[in-house]
């Protein structure tokens, strides 16, 4: 996927500013995947019960379009092993990391948190050696 789109970029990243400002100001607490996850596989839902249908909402919406909508032309197939070994490593990558790039960059880094900072910019080195092996080293190419 080589198209450059700046319009639909800049709205969907002021959509999760937005989002993100919505979730601190509604619940005075960060928005960020991992911590929220645990909360509820941990069955710690409290007062915050809205973590629950945030994540029915996260796992459904996704299902029901790719139900009610034909995949696009350029879709690829997946290795269901591949994906879920990729998320438990995500997983363990967030506890270790003490919080996900959803939660490190865009609250962290708006609160000018320096963990958060250190945190985004290793994700973000690690992401460029992981493009760079699986390309130039093991051949990858999507």
């Amino acid at each position: 996927m080589t198209e450059f789109t700046p319009i639909s970029s800049a709205l969907g990243g002021i959509l999760i500013g937005l989002s993100a400002f919505g979730g601190f100001l509604l619940f005075g607490r960060v928005i960020g995947m991992s911590g929220m996850m645990a909360k509820v596989l941990g069955h710690d839902l409290g007062k915050s019960a809205w973590r629950a249908f945030f994540f029915l909402g996260l796992i459904g919406i996704p299902w029901i379009l790719s139900i009610t909508i034909s995949p696009p032309h350029d879709a690829q197939p997946f290795n269901p092993l591949a994906l879920i070994l990729g998320g438990f490593l995500v997983g363990y990558g967030t506890r270790l990391g003490s919080g996900c790039t959803s939660g490190h960059a865009i609250c962290g880094i708006s609160r000018l948190s320096k963990r958060s900072i250190v945190a985004t910019c290793t994700f973000m080195v690690s992401a460029v050696v992981t493009v760079f092996v699986t390309r130039h080293i093991f051949g990858v190419m999507q």
